[in-house]
């Protein structure tokens, strides 16, 4: 059987990236297909011994720095690959990556880390935070959005069989195709951290800064507390307004190594995450490490933090409700350790791999035989 993968864009490494890592250990000659591909990013580390071909968004003026303007594009460019050549087709994706065409000889699945979040059911939000609620620009932007869920739909039906990376979002492909999703959860690389005790006196957050994200509502809750220590890690079309808003007791480091990542997640007393997430590996990681975790209690961290044992969850994605949270958990006894780890483990790679295999495996001998 020849295998090849789709993948929406390899520009910088982050949770998509390590799901297409953990493909690649267990089919690591297959080809993958990709809209955008920047050769001397940090995605060429997860590229050993296959070949990798861009669409023509490549030789675009910068594409690889400012691949989102190329929006409108990415549904014709995600058809034009030609894989009549592959028996199997594993796309993974958060956009477009579905969308390839393939025919009644292949066996095509997908691997979603979530329906288009910004053409669905975070629309307004999108809008909003970009200053397209009103005017002409809006009425662009809004007519694109739904030309992108006309666009959805009609390659929902291109997938012979979906894999969700939670349960959260095999809801959302329910309520949006009307398909069954497997659940497999993304491989956590758990033996990168080891547990540390004894904790300091400060919190961390490490995200890419885009608006979902919602940095700002972490910065802005400490900015109420200025008592207590904040790290901030990441980078992003956010930092600048980041840093301007950030008061003096939150520190924000951009971009850092795995190296840095790891040792301050070991250090910290406590990690924080406001976003709705698909799934979130970094809230994982952090356990892996010992480390608490006080979240947005929607989303993926309903799957991955177990409320009282190894963290926190907070009900309203505001300022004010984080503060609270934080007040909460500081009058709560430490967190065991090794209970965060055990919770943790659930999730590593070598449980994604096998999960991964077992599934192709099976829907292949079924759709071959």
């Amino acid at each position: 059987m020849k295998i090849c993968l789709v993948h929406e864009y390899l520009i910088e490494f982050g949770g998509a990236e390590q799901v297409l890592k953990g493909l690649l250990e267990l089919w690591p000659d297959a080809p993958i297909f990709t809209l955008i591909y920047d050769a001397k990013g940090n995605c060429k580390d997860i590229i050993q011994s296959t070949r990798v071909t861009g669409s023509f968004l490549n030789k675009l003026p910068f594409s690889k720095g400012k691949h989102r303007a190329y929006l409108p594009l990415m549904p014709l460019a995600i058809e034009q690959f030609d894989l009549s050549g592959f028996d199997v087709v594993i796309s993974a994706s958060h956009a477009i990556a579905k969308g390839v065409i393939t025919g009644p000889d292949q066996l095509h699945i997908g691997y979603v880390h979530t329906p288009i979040r910004y053409a669905w059911d975070m629309q307004t939000e999108y809008l909003l935070k970009a200053g397209l609620e009103k005017g002409l620009r809006s009425f662009i932007a809004r007519s694109l959005l739904h030309y992108l869920r006309i666009w959805d739909m009609r390659t929902a039906a291109g997938v012979d069989h979906y894999i969700a990376n939670s349960q959260f979002i095999a809801r959302r492909i329910m309520k949006l195709y009307k398909r069954e999703a497997e659940v497999i959860y993304p491989p956590v690389e758990i033996d990168r951290f080891t547990v540390r005790e004894d904790k300091e006196e400060f919190y961390v957050t490490i995200s890419r800064m885009v608006p979902y994200k919602k940095l700002d509502l972490i910065v802005s809750a400490f900015n109420q507390l200025p008592d207590k220590k904040l790290v901030v890690i990441g980078d992003g079309p956010e930092f600048k307004r980041l840093k301007t808003m950030a008061s003096s007791n939150i520190t924000l480091l951009g971009f850092q190594s795995d190296q840095v990542i790891e040792d301050t997640l070991q250090r910290a007393r406590a990690f924080v995450y406001a976003a709705q997430e698909d799934f979130g590996i970094v809230p994982v990681e952090a356990q892996a490490c010992g480390t608490p975790v006080i979240a947005y209690g929607k989303g993926g961290a309903l799957e991955t933090v177990i409320p009282g044992k190894t963290g926190l969850l907070f009900n309203q994605q505001t300022a004010e409700a984080l503060v609270s949270a934080i007040e909460d958990f500081e009058r709560l006894p430490a967190f065991n350790p090794l209970t965060l780890r055990k919770n943790a483990e659930r999730f590593g790679k070598e449980r994604f791999k096998r999960e991964m295999f077992a599934f192709v495996e099976d829907k292949v001998k079924a759709y071959f035989s």
